[in-house]
Formats: C-alpha cells, sequence, structure tokens
C-alpha cells in the first residue's frame, strides 16, 4: 500500500465536474484507492461517496491505493488535489 497526504489547493474543492474528473482519473488505474479526510475513508472511485465528502479548499486528505499501479495512482490523484481541475 501506497499512501499520501495533502491539503487540497485547488480553488474549486472536488465538487461536480471537478469530483467526475477526479473519479474518471482514478478509474484509470488498477489498484484499489480510498481518500480519507476527516476520519471518514471512502472508495475514490465512486462518485457519491467523493460528493459525500464535502472536501474544500484546505482539506487535508490522504490518497492511498493498493495493486499493481498504486504509487502512480496517488502521484497522479495527489497532483490534481494541488491544482485547479478545470
Amino acid at each position: 500500500m501506497f499512501s499520501v497526504t495533502t491539503v487540497v489547493k485547488c480553488a474549486s474543492g472536488l465538487h461536480n465536474k471537478q469530483a467526475t474528473y477526479f473519479i474518471q482519473k482514478a478509474n484509470d488505474f488498477r489498484s484499489s484507492i480510498w481518500i480519507e479526510a476527516e476520519e471518514r475513508k471512502i472508495n475514490a472511485k465512486s462518485l457519491l461517496g467523493v460528493l459525500s465528502m464535502a472536501i474544500v479548499t484546505g482539506t487535508e486528505v490522504t490518497i492511498s491505493a493498493e495493486g499493481p499501479d498504486e504509487e502512480e495512482a496517488v502521484k497522479t490523484l495527489v497532483d490534481m488535489l494541488k491544482e485547479d481541475l478545470f
């Protein structure tokens, strides 16, 4: 398992289109991927799960993955949270 903790810096957080884009990217990887924030951990490939987290700018999150491409998956998704997705 590989994980990285970061602070969401994209101005939009993870809502609507931004969450959809994030999840589509997560689904490009074969690994199981989770996002954890404020003691909640959900599947990063689940739109309903990600939207239910209500992740806004400044939220500290941990992205973790387990599988054949876990390191690439985590690094890609963490990079997405450091910039505006749209």
